[in-house]
């Protein structure tokens, strides 16, 4: 029988491949070293799973408003200035957020702008929307602004923008947000602000979001996830700040989807709201000085620009590659010979490099890092 063309064209998730493969190596009996996860290494805070399991004890087991609890609505939307609960929405992660984003905001063959590499879903959620995606090469790693704008053509809906980014770590500066700001402006385009590892920003660096230019926010979509920044991975909740309108159009087609996001995931969330800041910042520190001690070990194998944020490095393996290897090839042997796991870049849209994850306990990181060197 015949499957869609929409199923047919686009590809599995490549980093949702390697945890299944890392999986069943693990089963086989063989030790893997992960630096492929993107994971936080740390516990649920205690407070989010009290306040889970209370909320399972109070009978919080039945469906919940589609857009999520009001409570939770109106928590998020202070982050947002002049935005209330009208103006945010709660799904199942921020992939979910992005999906139905997506779906909402473009017609057949739509365009939609996304900086190369880029997380390994945008393209893919693209066309399911019956998008295109045009891909704009980065330079060193940040923003070409004047590729982009090269980019826009009249079939343009959007700019996509992810800060800190996921693969590289790269940070964007806040000027160059604000010409994308303006390119927005001039063009009338939609800008998708995925923010997801906003909580991880080192060097003295404050996280930069598009929410800061009031000019644009009547265009301006923001995902932001619990995930992350909270180490809740497997709540699935994520969030999108956005006008109303497009709001209302997400929660109608969410409607049909999904539905609620589970009602007592939400009740940790709301903890995860109240915690203080101070409880998080170790996190970050440790995760800096993590990136710190791999880029130092990776900068000295490969080509590597030192990431700002998120938690990744992203190095260029391209003069490692002989005789027609690729990447994937490359991580592929690591695998099998070392047992350390990468994603190649392939899956990023990014061939000759591969995605290293710091995000590990320190001793899996030292071996695997060493494993990497007496592999090259």
């Amino acid at each position: 029988m015949k499957l869609s063309n929409r199923v047919n064209q686009i590809e599995e998730s490549g980093t949702v491949q390697f945890t299944l493969l890392i999986q069943q190596l693990r089963r086989a009996g063989k030790d893997v070293i992960d630096l492929a996860v993107g994971e936080p290494p740390y516990d649920t805070p205690t407070a989010v799973i009290e306040s889970t399991k209370q909320a399972l004890d109070q009978g919080m087991t039945k469906y919940g408003p589609v857009a999520g609890l009001q409570e939770l609505k109106l928590r998020l939307a202070q982050q947002f200035e002049g935005c209330d609960e009208k103006n945010i929405i709660i799904a199942n992660g921020s992939k979910q957020c992005l999906y139905t984003m997506f779906q909402a905001i473009c017609d057949p063959l739509d365009e939609v702008i996304i900086p190369r590499p880029f997380w390994v879903s945008f393209p893919q959620q693209v066309k399911l929307a019956g998008g295109r995606p045009i891909f704009v090469d980065t330079r060193n790693h940040q923003l070409d602004i004047d590729n982009i704008e090269q980019a826009v053509s009249p079939k343009t809906r959007a700019i996509l923008v992810n800060s800190p980014n996921n693969p590289t770590g790269a940070v964007y500066p806040a000027h160059d947000l604000e010409k994308i700001a303006t390119l927005a402006l001039k063009h009338n385009l939609y800008i998708i602000s995925d923010e997801a590892y906003s909580s991880y920003v080192f060097d003295g660096l404050q996280p930069e979001s598009m929410f800061m230019f009031k000019e644009i926010r009547r265009q301006l979509i923001v995902t932001r996830s619990f995930s992350k920044g909270f180490n809740m991975t497997g709540f699935r909740i994520g969030y999108v700040a956005a006008p109303s309108d497009v709001i209302a159009a997400l929660n109608k087609l969410q409607s049909h989807v999904t539905g609620n996001v589970c009602t007592f995931a939400q009740h940790g969330a709301l903890a995860a709201l109240g915690m203080n800041k101070n409880d998080m910042a170790p996190w970050c520190l440790d995760l800096e000085r993590k990136r710190d001690y791999a880029y130092g070990k990776i900068s000295g194998l490969f080509n590597c620009i030192k990431p700002q944020g998120a938690f990744y490095l992203f190095p260029d393996v391209s003069r490692h590659l002989d005789n027609g290897m690729t990447a994937a090839d490359l991580a592929k042997k690591l695998l099998e010979e070392t047992g350390v796991a990468v994603v190649p870049g392939e899956e990023f849209g990014m061939p000759g490099h591969i995605r290293i994850s710091y995000a590990v306990s320190e001793d899996k990181l030292v071996s695997g890092l060493e494993k990497i060197a007496e592999a090259l």
